[in-house]
């Protein structure tokens, strides 16, 4: 269990990089979630399950996102958010695919 897992509740495998492409297998506990992070690049966001992530903007919004497995969305750069996976019980797992160049 990396630190962060232990700290989150979250944790990233990073499946590809190259000059391109950065392809990030994400996985969120039930009470988890990804720390405040901004991306810089446009990204894709392939669902690999159907369930409700809760999304906090950096301005203190929030967004109850919806997803369904293999029902793919895109977001352009500069977004930055907070992730958390909230009373669910199970994890919430999704790919992310980012463009580098």
């Amino acid at each position: 269990m990396s630190t962060q897992e232990q700290r989150t509740g979250s944790h990233g495998e990073v499946q590809l990089e190259n000059a391109f492409f950065r392809v990030t297998k994400w996985t969120i506990e039930p009470g988890g979630a990804i720390p405040m992070h901004r991306h810089d690049v446009e990204y894709v966001v392939v669902p690999m399950v159907t369930g409700t992530m809760h999304v906090t903007n950096a301005d203190g919004s929030e967004i109850v996102a919806s997803l369904v497995a293999g029902e793919s969305y895109t977001r352009s750069g500069g977004s930055e958010h907070r992730v958390e996976n909230r009373g669910s019980d199970a994890d919430i797992v999704f790919v992310e695919i980012e463009r580098l160049a």
